[in-house]
């Protein structure tokens, strides 16, 4: 059977007061490539920050968060922008960093296959939604509002958010929406009061089988190594085959293409005894050394079965990333409204991933012809990649390289 793999996230971001106090330009192909490495750097920041913070299995859509906040973006300005383009890595002022945007949400949305698939249907489900819910009755800039509905296609709903189970409702039930009802309740009533004047969503859902097929019948219980004394038993899944492969003497790197070819999980598996100094050596920089250097190899995989969630509230954490302005009664939302004076009081994320063979596909089929029988018999042995510790995982879109999901799997049986 092949595996289907679920990844699903949800950020939302809370705009509360203080108290009263044509379509989109078609962007330079340079201006996309720096913003996707700029999305990649904060991914990588917020991975280590996120890491170092909360111990065990970690899962987080640097897509998701980093759109949310780009629709805020769109309404800052002086000290709140600076600090919230130094901490998010946009490389461009609103007005420029939009469009772009456009382009990428139109580009996941609408995906189109490599050409290796003989299956004509949709090989995945990729969705990106955003939506904004502004007060009853308040005055946000015209400007804002075309801004963030062309460059991010969010519309806005109007809500009265004194009335708070109402309006919880109506934002929860747009968000499991787009995610398929794997979301649900992102927000409390809490989270919403008299002073809040906008929540800015973004949801997005992931939904494909593998490019290449991994056989239920050959999946077995394997000790996955919690620590080097601590081990559990755990469903592991097994295949040998054509894979992107990379190693250096901290860890391995394993490329495994979903159907379609347009997206890709790349996992980061430290050697024994090396999973400080493979740790350590994870940056941007090296991550993009790593992904290039990436070869086809004939790999023996071992890899577990896994399904977690992660919940985050993001304010501290951006906040000592240096985003500090934007969550202070000096923030400056003047792009927004000149009504109120308004900062950011939450930033809440949601995600969720499932790893595990639930069925099969007719697209699959065809991807498995990819390697002659006869291709292998003339190789050298296969490379070994035996996922039973620890790793770092990360879901891509190969064309545009963005990183759109990342995170740790410490314990598969959570």
């Amino acid at each position: 059977m092949t595996i289907k793999t679920g990844v699903l996230a949800a950020c939302i971001v809370l705009i509360g007061s203080i108290s009263l106090a044509q379509g989109p330009a078609k962007p330079d192909p340079k201006d996309i490539q720096a913003v996707v490495q700029g999305a990649n750097d904060f991914a990588v920041d917020l991975y280590v920050r996120l890491s170092a913070e909360k111990p065990g299995n970690l899962f987080f859509s640097p897509a998701s968060i980093g759109t949310a906040l780009a629709m805020t973006y769109s309404g800052a300005a002086g000290e709140t922008a600076k600090e919230m383009a130094r901490t998010l890595h946009y490389p461009l002022a609103a007005d420029k960093l939009g469009p772009v945007y456009s382009a990428l949400i139109n580009t996941w949305n609408h995906p189109t296959e490599s050409g290796r698939s003989q299956d004509k249907r949709a090989a995945f489900e990729l969705i990106v939604a955003n939506r904004l819910w502004g007060g009853k009755n308040f005055g946000f800039k015209t400007g804002f509002l075309a801004l963030v509905k062309q460059n991010y296609g969010a519309s806005v709903g109007e809500l009265d958010f004194t009335k708070t189970d109402k309006s919880c409702r109506i934002i929860n039930d747009w968000v499991a929406q787009q995610t398929k009802d794997k979301i649900k309740n992102l927000i409390t009533k809490e989270a919403l009061n008299e002073r809040t004047r906008l929540v800015l969503t973004n949801a997005i859902y992931f939904k494909s089988s593998w490019a290449a097929k991994f056989d239920e019948a050959d999946t077995r219980d394997v000790p996955f190594k919690l620590t080097s004394r601590l081990s559990v038993d755990v469903p592991m899944m097994i295949q040998q085959e054509n894979f992107g492969y990379m190693e250096n003497d901290d860890l391995q790197l394993l490329e495994l293409s979903f159907n379609g070819y347009a997206l890709s999980m790349v996992v980061l598996l430290p050697k024994p005894g090396r999973e400080a100094d493979a740790q350590k050596s994870l940056t941007s920089a090296s991550l993009d050394q790593w992904l290039k250097a990436l070869k086809p190899s004939l790999v023996k995989v071992t890899l577990p079965k896994f399904k977690f969630s992660g919940e985050f509230m993001l304010a501290d954490t951006l906040k000592a990333m240096g985003m500090a302005d934007a969550f202070t009664n000096g923030a400056d939302f003047s792009g927004m409204t000149e009504k109120e004076q308004l900062f950011i009081s939450q930033v809440i994320h949601k995600a969720f991933v499932d790893v595990d063979e639930n069925g099969t596909e007719a697209a699959a089929a065809t991807a498995v012809t990819m390697v002659a029988p006869t291709a292998a018999l003339v190789r050298p042995n296969p490379k070994v990649f035996n996922a039973d510790h620890p790793f770092v995982f990360l879901i891509r879109h190969n064309s545009t390289g963005q990183i759109l999901f990342m995170g740790r799997l410490a314990n598969p049986k959570g």
